[in-house]
């Protein structure tokens, strides 16, 4: 079993991928949405904050107070599958992301499990996990 993630800030792309994984028989999708550091570092930059002072003592404290203001931009799609499965989905989000290579595309990785616990088992027709 692989475990595929894709990040996007294109939430319509996003759910795009995620549905067409699911009808390509991910045997399941979830969507985490989330903010980079990055995007959260550049809203600090630039806006203008009005921080209580017992929260401004830290960096980290600020960066944790704009974080519950923001609006989570990204999305974070995970599916755990089949090896056989991994170029077929992959596929589907270029199908709708384009080239992942160029910037502001997404982010697509792989990661091998060692186990995956409670996955539905094609194999054996188990829809039950």
């Amino acid at each position: 079993m692989k475990m595929i993630i894709l990040i996007t800030s294109d939430s319509e792309s996003g759910m795009e991928v995620a549905n067409r994984w699911q009808e390509a028989g991910a045997p399941g999708v979830t969507i985490i949405k989330s903010v980079g550091l990055q995007s959260l570092k550049r809203k600090i930059a630039h806006d203008s904050l009005e921080v209580p002072l017992h929260i401004a003592s830290s960096v980290s404290s600020v960066m944790a107070f704009m974080l519950r203001q923001m609006e989570n931009t990204n999305h974070v799609l995970l599916s755990v599958a089949p090896a056989t499965m991994v170029s077929m989905l992959l596929d589907e989000a270029r199908a709708v992301m384009g080239d992942l290579t160029e910037p502001n595309h997404g982010v697509a990785f792989v990661v091998p499990l060692d186990e995956a616990i409670g996955v539905r088992n094609f194999e054996s027709g188990d829809d039950d996990a």
